[in-house]
């Protein structure tokens, strides 16, 4: 795969940074966290349990789309919870590969309730994620199932992004 361009998204906890992070050093291109783009607005907001709305999340979703353009490879982690997120990340490069990190509440909970000095803040925020998400189908972004260690969960997206080559 030469200069991939792949976005790891999923709900908050679905670990998203960790195996994004792991993702980038195997493929050779950088790593970048969606969480570092935010506005400090919707940092506040999301560290008093307000959910963010899709206005909060217009000017951002247009700087990681510019991300995305500027790069010659990356990965990016990235919630993308809805289809007009991801089309609007799309429009950094229309090749832009997903790989959707899902898992069921309880697991994700259960990750999150272990998480410190995160600003992601409470099982309301998690809630409202899950209501939030439009799930991609198959069609539109590699899926794996979170259920498993980190190192196979990487060795998976790994497998499944060559055979989309």
């Amino acid at each position: 795969m030469k200069h991939p361009k792949i976005v790891v998204m999923g709900v908050s906890g679905s670990g998203k940074s960790l195996v994004g992070q792991r993702l980038g050093e195997q493929l050779g291109v950088p790593f970048f966290d969606a969480d570092d783009y935010h506005s400090r607005s919707n940092v506040e907001k999301m560290a008093n349990g307000i959910p963010l709305t899709d206005a909060d999340r217009e000017g951002w979703l247009t700087d990681l789309a510019d991300l995305i353009r500027q790069q010659d490879g990356l990965v990016l982690a990235c919630s993308a919870l809805k289809q007009v997120y991801r089309d609007q990340l799309r429009s950094g490069d229309p090749a832009l590969q997903f790989v959707y990190l899902k898992g069921s509440f309880d697991t994700i909970w259960s990750r999150h309730a272990q998480r410190k000095d995160h600003y992601f803040n409470g099982q309301s925020m998690l809630e409202s994620q899950f209501q939030s998400l439009e799930e991609p189908g198959p069609e539109e972004a590699i899926i794996v199932d979170i259920a498993q260690t980190p190192e196979q969960v990487l060795k998976l997206c790994l497998q499944r992004l060559e055979a989309s080559t």
